[in-house]
């Protein structure tokens, strides 16, 4: 099981410290939440915050985009150090554009599912991309409550994938800990995204581990 903390839940009073500890744990990327307002309920931050924390990690940084127009964004993304670079299936008119964009840039492109989206929407493009993400609670705030379903989205989409040839990841984000890390590794999931569970926990860096041997 791979891990990616989420940013978003570290103390952005001591950002670089909660890096080194990220630095030193077993995490395999960071997670980068950028919200704008207008797609998501909130905001958080943007493209300097993410350069700052890729002139201090040792992970590769996964940046999601929860924005509209995410297209326009690419080349920003590319230079403020991302790894990965996540939009929305709902936020993007051009998938297929959007995706092929992305990866001429040389990010690897992923596209996150809302909740009410069903992994069908994907078909045409599952051979193309290098991750989903499952989003298991509806995007815009940290700490909610994990959606049950997901676990049959993840068995849907491994089918979808595994169907396809698809060497596409699945990566899941919201309300992970333990008990539904478990359930999501069962179900088929590569990837778990971990905010609260880990950076509130007595030892981040055991919280990380615990979810690795998942």
């Amino acid at each position: 099981m791979q891990v990616s903390p989420s940013l978003l839940s570290a103390d952005f009073a001591n950002l670089e410290r909660d890096i080194r500890m990220l630095n030193r744990s077993e995490a395999d990327m960071i997670h980068l939440d950028v919200m704008d307002g207008v797609f998501v309920p909130n905001i958080s931050f943007g493209f300097p915050v993410i350069k700052a924390v890729a002139k201090h990690s040792k992970k590769p940084l996964d940046v999601h985009l929860m924005i509209v127009n995410p297209q326009n964004y690419i080349s920003q993304t590319r230079d403020c150090g991302a790894a990965i670079m996540n939009v929305h299936q709902e936020a993007c008119v051009h998938l297929d554009r959007t995706i092929q964009a992305i990866k001429a840039a040389g990010m690897k492109a992923a596209v996150t599912l809302n909740p009410s989206t069903p992994v069908i929407m994907l078909e045409d493009v599952i051979q193309e991309l290098d991750m989903v993400l499952l989003m298991s609670v509806n995007p815009g705030f940290g700490g909610q409550k994990f959606i049950s379903r997901a676990t049959e989205k993840v068995k849907k989409l491994r089918e979808m994938i595994s169907a396809s040839g698809s060497k596409a990841l699945i990566e899941v984000d919201g309300g992970v800990n333990l008990e539904t890390g478990r359930l999501l590794a069962d179900a088929g999931a590569d990837i778990l995204v971990a905010g609260s569970y880990v950076f509130s926990a007595p030892s981040p860096e055991k919280a990380i581990s615990s979810l690795k041997d998942l």
